[in-house]
């Protein structure tokens, strides 16, 4: 089973990250939402109305992980062919397609052939086709695979440009530095179910690591220092302290002193979203 028990909601104007290794169910996940595969119980629903009806589907872009397009044709057809599939008319086809040229830095290969655009380019092109119709709601799985930094940085600002047009962003990706930047809230998958989801700045905020420079640390003074936090560690003259949040961190260091230890520095560190994928996705393996 690749999915089980999903229950997942995405907000209208956010940009939604949706994380889990491979395998995890993700773009099943994506595949039932844009009515490609069926669930074989429940239901999904996607902008007030069931998942693939032609209604939504009309107002859904989408990018593939697995793209395979027309290699002969041009730039400009390319995107000919899909806003005639959209029906949109000659008038509207030919400005959409060079603003979104324009937008995905391609305006100059307007002419040239697929087969002679790099992976980069292949991406962006994909991009400008999933923008095509105007959608209301995008589906991106892996956007920015085999872009280099200028081309993810291009796609994380028209991703933003979305937003502020009150454009539903559903982001699939492996790069977690880009998600951590990117995305509003995010959701982790694993084995087909939700581990956990929320709101990024909230899920990394919950916990600091503190490393602090300290001569003077006794054995029984490492002890009690443990009741500042969740876990505590000492290597050398460094003390490292896991604790939820940072309002602890001033309480911590006025304790030290008071206790006789000399404190030289104080180094907070927030989750990041790698540590964080890394300890749900750690601890359901082990459980």
């Amino acid at each position: 089973m690749a999915v089980d028990d999903l229950n997942l909601a995405v907000e209208r104007g956010e940009i939604f990250g949706f994380l889990g290794p491979n395998g995890a169910g993700k773009t099943t996940s994506l595949k039932m939402l844009l009515g490609l595969a069926r669930p074989t119980a429940g239901a999904a629903w996607v902008l007030g109305r069931p998942a693939g009806d032609w209604r939504v589907r009309a107002r859904v872009g989408f990018l593939p992980e697995h793209f395979r397009f027309q290699e002969w044709l041009k730039a400009t057809e390319f995107l000919e062919v899909h806003a005639r599939l959209y029906g949109m008319p000659a008038d509207a086809r030919r400005r959409r397609v060079g603003e979104l040229l324009e937008t995905v830095g391609l305006s100059r290969h307007a002419d040239k052939p697929l087969r002679d655009f790099s992976k980069g380019m292949l991406q962006r092109i994909g991009l400008a086709q999933a923008l095509l119709n105007e959608p209301d709601l995008v589906f991106l799985d892996e956007p920015t695979s085999g872009l280099d930094p200028l081309g993810r940085r291009l796609v994380r600002d028209i991703i933003h440009s979305l937003r502020a047009r009150g454009i539903t962003v559903f982001l699939n990706s492996h790069l977690l530095s880009e998600i951590e930047i990117t995305c509003d809230r995010v959701s982790f998958i694993r084995r087909g179910r939700i581990v956990q989801t929320g709101k990024l700045e909230q899920l990394l905020a919950a916990e600091t690591e503190v490393e602090l420079r300290v001569n003077g640390l006794s054995p029984e003074l490492l002890r009690d220092a443990a009741r500042f936090g969740q876990s505590v560690s000492l290597d050398t003259d460094r003390l490292v302290v896991r604790m939820v949040g940072e309002e602890g961190v001033p309480d911590l260091v006025a304790w030290l002193v008071r206790q006789g230890a000399r404190v030289y520095s104080v180094t907070p560190r927030r989750l990041s979203l790698e540590d964080l994928f890394l300890r749900l996705m750690e601890g359901e393996e082990a459980g």
